[in-house]
């Protein structure tokens, strides 16, 4: 396919065909994953839990972001890479800045950064200096103490106000797309109309205009045994990985994935 970049991503949600990412950490499932079609490879702070084994994902470096940034390029062809920013590795705008270039250099083509409206700032910074930046909102793994446990964000209407306000407020200071993690499917659908940029959901319904799963969870892999509402095992009824990751593209296209039961109430 040819290269996917944030013009292309914006021309799909003006279009009206979803989005389909998927969590990436190696450069043979970024060969993979591009074969099939998935248009941004998230290099995700979950590898945290799903490589490293850890609890959370508050353990994880920059250094080991760089270095599964780095993997992923290698076996890209052609999509988007996606890569957060992990724990603490934004505490100040110096901070920030630095460790935003050694991942861009690495072979980031755009971050991710969870918080709120306080990211307003160095989202403003960021895009100055050339490095696109995807807010994630709702529940953010970074902030699991603070949050009491992985929640369902925005279900009472001063939260889902606030959200809302956040959205608009990282737009306007130069986010070039938004996360949206366990969100009310209404509420979510509400955000993703009234901000212009593209708006991803993971467990916040099927009116995102695209959808992210960690790859392990799509393929039926869990270290915990849990699987959480939002997640589907393509890999039942598939004949190896490639129809799996392909099945995840289609679904996602055709709407298909995710479904009402995969979704939240307020």
């Amino acid at each position: 396919m040819p290269d996917v970049t944030l013009s292309t991503l914006q021309s799909l949600k003006q279009s009206g065909e979803k989005i389909a990412m998927l969590t990436c950490y190696d450069a043979t499932f970024a060969q993979v994953a591009c074969q099939a079609g998935v248009e941004v490879l998230l290099v995700g702070d979950s590898l945290g839990m799903v490589l490293q084994g850890h609890d959370s994902t508050l353990p994880v470096s920059v250094a080991d972001m760089a270095y599964h940034v780095a993997a992923v390029k290698r076996g890209n062809q052609g999509a988007l890479i996606l890569v957060d920013l992990p724990f603490m590795a934004y505490a100040t705008h110096e901070q920030t800045l630095a460790n935003c270039a050694t991942l861009m250099q690495a072979g980031a083509h755009m971050v991710k950064l969870e918080g709120a409206a306080w990211l307003a700032e160095p989202i403003r910074l960021l895009a100055e200096r050339g490095v696109p930046v995807c807010a994630h909102l709702g529940l953010t793994p970074q902030a699991v103490n603070l949050l009491g446990g992985y929640k369902v964000q925005g279900r009472q209407e001063a939260q889902a106000r606030q959200m809302r306000a956040d959205a608009m407020a990282l737009e306007q200071a130069g986010a070039a797309m938004l996360l949206l993690e366990c969100v009310p499917s209404e509420l979510a659908a509400e955000i993703s109309q009234a901000v212009r940029i593209p708006v991803i959901g993971i467990g916040a319904g099927g009116a995102t205009d695209g959808q992210v799963l960690v790859l392990h969870d799509m393929l039926g892999l869990s270290l915990s045994g849990r699987t959480p509402k939002f997640v589907k095992d393509f890999m039942a009824g598939q004949d190896g990985i490639p129809a799996a990751l392909a099945a995840y593209v289609r679904a996602v296209k055709e709407r298909s994935f995710p479904a009402a039961e995969h979704g939240f109430s307020a």
